[in-house]
């Protein structure tokens, strides 16, 4: 008979550092969803609790930095393999994902920079972008800026992505993977999309078919993709690429629970409830 070593699979862990969503669409249970959805296992810290819905953030609440230090420090069991950060409220909570990440030197980090939300509300400051330019960045190995968030971490002036992302990669960040669906330039068809990435040895440019409608969580959902496979040990290339076919399906298969932004369904996989199913009814679950 195998021993449980033999039974039991191994599975890449992420470490998660990122606010907590109640609706699921973006957020810790985004995160969670899509490492699991990619074969691996999250450790969930939360940076922030929000009040927010399909349409929009009303308020952001800091999570104590203490309690986000000693939340790491009991998770030293887990062998973490990547690290994924999403948003931050504060410079407190800054500093302490600066230490969190610090204590892990080697551990490739993926940070997707939530700098505001999907429906138009601010989630930073000038102050804590500078302060994230200057004390984070230079331990990120890849960054996943949307175009307006690349031009607001870089030169809210400037007009060439290229040079923006050359500017970030000079503060110390390794490499970026630059969404081009909520701004797309001029010269790229309106019915594709289309994600670069820039790294001092490489740059590769993919292409997709536009999806209808607009998405809450996608950003969430490419960042953890891309952690998830590159704890699994892929390169940064084919983790990328793989990162964006898996929210691509995700997204392709979300849906809308009023009239407001869809939501990915990165468990596409998984049988849904039955549509006839009465309420009250169990399922055998």
């Amino acid at each position: 008979m195998a021993d449980d070593a033999e039974l039991t699979p191994h599975l890449p862990t992420v470490l998660v550092l990122a606010g907590h969503d109640p609706t699921g669409g973006a957020g810790l249970v985004a995160d969670s969803e899509a490492v699991a959805a990619c074969g691996g296992w999250a450790l969930t810290l939360p940076t922030a609790l929000t009040v927010q819905n399909c349409r929009d953030v009303s308020a952001v609440r800091p999570v104590g930095a203490d309690d986000l230090r000693a939340m790491a420090a009991a998770l030293d069991e887990f062998e973490i393999a990547a690290i994924k950060i999403g948003v931050i409220p504060d410079v407190a909570v800054l500093d302490a994902v600066v230490d969190i990440v610090r204590r892990r030197p080697g551990v490739p980090v993926v940070m997707d920079p939530v700098l505001s939300a999907g429906g138009g509300s601010e989630l930073s400051t000038i102050e804590l972008i500078d302060a994230i330019r200057h004390h984070l960045l230079p331990l990120v190995d890849i960054l996943t800026p949307n175009r307006r968030e690349l031009a607001r971490l870089a030169d809210p002036d400037g007009d060439d992505d290229t040079e923006r992302a050359v500017a970030l990669m000079s503060l110390g960040c390794q490499a970026l993977l630059v969404t081009g669906t909520d701004d797309p330039e001029g010269r790229v068809p309106a019915d594709r999309v289309e994600h670069t990435l820039h790294a001092p040895d490489t740059s590769r440019q993919w292409t997709w078919p536009r999806l209808a409608g607009v998405f809450h969580g996608s950003g969430c959902t490419l960042a953890s993709a891309l952690a998830a496979r590159l704890a699994a040990g892929e390169s940064l290339v084919v983790a990328c690429e793989q990162a964006q076919a898996f929210t691509w399906q995700a997204l392709a298969h979300g849906w809308q629970p009023g009239r407001d932004q869809r939501l990915p369904r990165r468990l596409w996989e998984l049988p849904a409830l039955p549509a006839g199913l009465a309420p009250g009814a169990t399922s055998g679950c």
